[in-house]
């Protein structure tokens, strides 16, 4: 038997509330190395609250929170995270090729800019300003980004919104690349066929509580699925 990936980032019991809105109750997650974690819910679910846990944004009122064996705070565990949010403070006015050389210099090991430019298609781009580029080409700005470092652990927060087929498809196999050297990937998205061709397991949250968690499949035979005739 294959032996188990291990653990890489968790949540244990995890609450954390806004005031009198509870955004996780008692969320318990876990990222392994070698796989992709897609964490679905309607928006307000307590997706993002998840993720802002695990990167040390936010602070939980009770439970754990794990990522690399340490906190998410240690200068140790932040070298070896990427993250990708669904928005970004970049400097406008920096181009492409210096936001890379900058962000490359923050770790001991980044990929060389040949290999962020290639698996995040920015072919092209490293001589235009940030600022100048159009909306799916700033979201491949940022994967790259996220990916420079060679993350172990690596959050992406609706990486493909605003991106065309062609670049979609793009950024899915590179995720597969990472997943193939043994990285932990957070996925959080909004599209089934994302999470689909993607996915090794699925978590579903519903009002800040796992509802339900399994492979792609698994989450399929629990959902009933009905044929709507519409005739007009």
């Amino acid at each position: 038997m294959p032996a188990p990936s291990p653990v890489l980032a968790r949540l244990h019991a995890a609450r954390k509330s806004y005031g009198n809105v509870l955004a996780l109750d008692a969320l318990d997650l876990q990222l392994h190395g070698g796989q992709v974690l897609a964490l679905l819910g309607a928006n307000g679910a307590g997706k993002s609250t998840a993720v802002g846990l695990l990167l040390g944004l936010l602070a939980p009122d009770a439970g754990e929170v794990s990522v690399m064996g340490g906190s998410p705070h240690a200068l140790e565990v932040r070298r070896q995270c990427g993250v990708m949010l669904q928005s970004a403070g970049i400097p406008e006015r920096l181009k492409v090729g210096e936001l890379l050389e900058l962000t490359r210099s923050y770790y001991p090991n980044p990929r060389s800019v040949a290999d962020c430019v290639a698996m995040a298609g920015l072919e092209g781009l490293l001589d235009r300003r940030y600022g100048k580029l159009s909306g799916g080409q700033q979201r491949r700005v940022q994967f790259a980004i996220a990916i420079c470092g060679r993350p172990r652990v690596l959050f992406l927060d609706e990486p493909t919104t605003g991106l065309d087929i062609e670049a979609r498809q793009k950024l899915w196999q590179a995720i597969r690349e990472l997943v193939a050297e043994g990285s932990a990937v957070l996925l959080t998205t909004h599209y089934l066929e994302e999470a689909e061709a993607l996915a090794d397991r699925v978590a579903v949250v519903d009002r800040g509580r796992l509802v339900a968690e399994g492979s792609v499949g698994e989450i399929r035979a629990r959902v009933s699925q009905r044929r709507i005739r519409c005739i007009t």
